[in-house]
């Protein structure tokens, strides 16, 4: 196993305290900070940004102060010990480092590694800041506010006018953006995708939810559409196998699967993350929900299991108000088929030559014309689409 190196805290020549951070490291998507389990000056460090490394090399070398002597043991001045250099090993799957103290995240401000550089640049002590994300995560946006309201740094001047502008900033792309990049590169350039885009009739569905929602009890999560649109994929899937699968480029094989391994795509502050809700044709709606919830909410916190990021077998992308009107989604690679969900609205529709309002969703997907006939995907895009405009039908 080996992890990426994705952002350096400290140089050499640098003194750093006891839980200070070092360096962050990105292992199967997993990002953690390596904190200094000791106070003292960084003699020199191993690695490059982007640098992949395996598990137990040497990242950085430290010297550490000298530790006194006991007055009381009768030892003499030998067996004092002197300031050495400490190798620290790392990374490790659990934040924390091989040799030395792990620190419990939970006594520092969560905050992403990005936003934690920023506070540093600004002089910004993180746990004087107050986090509006998931479980209290610090943002850009709590930072930049903190910052313009006087804190420990300073908003830049404006005197009202506007300025002209000259510079660039150079993004290194490394981490989990980088690992975004090759995969989306080896998605567009090995994958032929045609998508095909519909608009659907959620009037029926919304008063369902609402109903459900009423009713609920108290120990089941609110219900939103994406449960109920796994439930129609998971029908809509059965009489379309071909589209529930992964495509193998060197054999030539397409593996059709009877789990359905929905996919969701997730947009955190570090990255776009794909968290699995597994087998969801043996789940009734609310087993979804909760299912669905704890894996977003554990990729927002960053708490996911490697395990629980790999195996989807067909992927469901939504950006809810962000949604806009059509999309065309680049499938996840070995997958075939990928569904894109839009922002939910009411629209004027004709039904038996009435103008009405009607509450309309649209929906892209995207296809892997390799292994599946535009037919084939339209049809099963129909069958979705039935599901939900009717979702009486869902439950029997």
């Amino acid at each position: 196993m080996e992890g990426e190196i994705v952002a350096w805290h400290i140089r050499p020549g640098d003194r750093v305290e006891e839980d200070q951070p070092l360096l962050d490291v990105m292992t199967d998507k997993a990002t953690v900070t390596i904190p200094s389990p000791v106070a003292g000056k960084i003699v020199r460090t191993h690695g490059e940004l982007g640098d992949a490394v395996p598990v137990g090399s040497d990242l950085v070398v430290m010297e550490t102060a000298a530790v006194p002597c006991p007055a009381a043991n009768g030892q003499s001045k030998a067996d004092c010990r002197k300031p050495t250099a400490e190798t620290l090993h790392g990374p490790r799957p659990a934040l924390g480092i091989a040799d030395g103290t792990r620190i419990d995240p939970a006594k520092r401000p969560a905050a992403s590694p990005a936003v934690r550089r920023r506070a540093r640049d600004h002089g910004v002590r993180l746990d004087e800041v107050q986090g509006s994300g998931q479980g209290g995560r610090i943002t850009d946006a709590d930072l930049d506010a903190f910052i313009q309201g006087g804190g420990n740094g300073t908003a830049a001047a404006n005197n009202g006018s506007p300025q002209e502008r000259s510079g660039t900033t150079e993004v290194h792309l490394a981490g989990l953006r980088r690992r975004i990049a090759e995969k989306m590169a080896i998605s567009h350039t090995n994958i032929p995708h045609f998508s095909y885009i519909e608009e659907v009739d959620i009037t029926e569905l919304v008063r369902l939810r609402t109903y459900l929602n009423e009713k609920r009890p108290a120990h089941e999560p609110k219900l939103s559409y994406l449960p109920f649109i796994m439930l129609a994929l998971v029908k809509a899937l059965r009489a379309h196998p071909e589209s529930n699968a992964h495509y193998d480029d060197q054999r030539e094989v397409l593996t059709q699967f009877e789990a359905v391994h929905v996919g969701i795509a997730t947009q955190t502050e570090r990255g776009l993350y794909v968290p699995v809700v597994r087998h969801v044709e043996a789940k009734d709606l609310w087993e979804i929900a909760r299912h669905m919830q704890r894996v977003t909410q554990a990729t927002h916190n960053n708490t996911i299991q490697r395990e629980e990021l790999t195996g989807s077998t067909i992927t469901l992308t939504s950006l809810g108000s962000l949604g806009g009107l059509a999309a065309t989604p680049i499938i996840n690679h070995p997958e075939v088929a990928i569904l894109g969900i839009h922002r939910a609205q009411d629209r004027p529709v004709v039904i038996d030559g009435q103008i009405v309002v009607r509450h309309m969703v649209n929906v892209s997907a995207s296809f892997d014309h390799r292994v599946i006939d535009g037919a084939d995907g339209a049809a099963m895009i129909q069958h979705l689409k039935e599901f939900l405009e009717h979702p009486a039908v869902l439950f029997i």
